[in-house]
């Protein structure tokens, strides 16, 4: 499976909870996370979308800690069937 299909999935499921699942693009600062996702409630969190048994790079690794210090949620996502489980805990 790519990485582009485990994002299709993680897409359709944050729509099927009523949120948005918008691609994040940030230019000058690379690394940071591939998508937001923004749940009813005012729940949120940064999510980066890996291929299955693929591991965040060195500088992405490095934005999520930056993220994370200032108070924000960061997840890697390489497996499909965690989505429920993902979004369950955002």
């Amino acid at each position: 499976m790519r990485e582009r299909q485990v994002e299709k999935k993680l897409v359709k499921a944050v729509k099927e909870r009523g949120g948005i699942c918008p691609k994040f693009v940030s230019p000058g600062f690379d690394g940071m996370p591939d998508r937001i996702v923004l749940l009813p409630g005012k729940r949120f969190a940064f999510v980066e979308v890996k291929a299955p048994g693929r591991a965040a790079r060195k500088l992405q690794l490095s934005r999520h800690r930056l993220l994370n210090s200032l108070g924000y949620r960061v997840y890697v996502l390489d497996d499909p069937e965690r989505i429920g489980e993902l979004l369950d805990e955002i």
